[in-house]
């Protein structure tokens, strides 16, 4: 995010391979980096819902008959927010106002077409770019509640 004033505390990148395996691998590296900011169970939850959303899109959409890689980068910041950005570089989204609409998708009949709504449901914020034969990106925000006792 350009000419953020927010000031980042800590960060993380990791790539890894569209395999459906590592769903739940990207899941669980963002639920442990989130821990730092001392989240509530229902906080946690929240977070992994929303990646493994956003990672399924990359694995079934972005490379539908391929391997590609997804990058995610996960940022803490002072104001005790989480950033978590997933990338790929497939094929793109046509239309993202489309694609975020409830029950669209471009998958078979087995999708239900609510990943973007979800990760909307989830998170405080999402931004979505896409540009066609170049990739996706999506940006997922989430304040963590100050809790009595928890880390300064």
């Amino acid at each position: 995010m350009k000419n953020n004033p927010r000031k980042v505390c800590n960060e993380t990148t990791l790539t890894f391979l569209s395999r459906s395996a590592n769903e739940g691998f990207a899941r669980t590296v963002a639920a442990c980096f989130a821990a730092q900011l001392d989240p509530t169970l229902d906080e946690v939850n929240d977070i992994r819902t929303a990646v493994s959303e956003a990672v399924t899109n990359c694995i079934v959409h972005a490379y539908p008959d391929r391997l590609g890689k997804i990058t995610m980068r996960l940022r803490t910041f002072e104001d005790n927010s989480l950033e978590i950005l997933v990338k790929d570089t497939g094929i793109g989204i046509e239309d993202v106002a489309q694609a975020r609409t409830p029950l669209f998708t471009t998958g078979n009949e087995e999708r239900s077409g609510m990943g973007f709504t979800i990760m909307e449901s989830f998170m405080d914020g999402i931004r979505v770019r896409s540009t066609l034969g170049r990739g996706t990106t999506v940006v997922m925000n989430k304040r963590i509640s100050r809790r009595l006792g928890g880390p300064v």
